[in-house]
């Protein structure tokens, strides 16, 4: 039965990973709305204030541009497996697991612009614990099936649907859209797109409950 972790037993994990002996990447899979970004952040963002040397690199910086989409007719499935670039994303998995003494730089998703961010993100060469966040990376379908075994931990993130469901639309509104297509967005392509992530759960190391 995969384990179940609370915050506080989730942070001590990640600790140990921080003091292993060689740097170590921590994968936060889950639904669109799960979490996970605001939860990455918050766990980055308080390992580093004590000190700790760790990166968070999201894998949303691998979206393909808007005008790539378009070109490709997948605009009204943005956000689908295959609106990403996942080779890119595995290069950077395997460059960031053997340090070169050299930072690498990330991609980064600017929200407001709705478009990827080329080297955004530095992840220096002391960094010991890097942590990955989204929603595909328990997916075992053709090159997605590759990002689990770069992954030395990989934690599911759970959320009650129907909140998960409200936090996404109030996500889509701040972001510029209406309240109706912010809910059309919500029940259509992301919806689809957390069936197939739910059922990506069993493959994780821990389950990791939010309150």
């Amino acid at each position: 039965m995969t384990p179940r972790y609370d915050e506080v037993t989730a942070r001590l994990r990640a600790i140990e990973l921080v003091k292993g002996s060689r740097r170590s990447i921590l994968g936060l899979a889950g639904s669109p709305g799960a979490g996970k970004s605001t939860y990455a952040e918050t766990l980055v963002g308080d390992l580093a204030a004590e000190g700790h040397p760790v990166a968070l690199v999201p894998m949303d910086g691998f979206h393909l541009a808007h005008a790539q989409l378009a070109v490709l007719g997948l605009t009204t499935v943005k956000g689908a497996p295959q609106t990403f670039d996942i080779d890119g994303y595995l290069t950077l998995l395997r460059r960031l697991r053997a340090p070169s003494g050299r930072t690498v730089w990330a991609p980064r998703f600017d929200r407001d612009l709705d478009e990827p961010i080329a080297a955004g993100i530095p992840v220096s060469d002391e960094t010991r614990l890097v942590v990955t966040e989204g929603n595909y990376l328990l997916l075992d379908q053709g090159p997605w099936a590759t990002v689990r075994d770069l992954l030395d931990e990989c934690w599911f993130l759970g959320l009650d649907p129907e909140l998960r469901r409200e936090r996404l639309t109030a996500r889509h509104v701040r972001h510029g859209r209406g309240p109706g297509e912010a809910r059309a967005r919500t029940t259509g392509s992301d919806e689809a797109n957390a069936r197939l992530v739910e059922a990506t759960r069993t493959r994780a190391d821990a389950v990791l409950e939010l309150s």
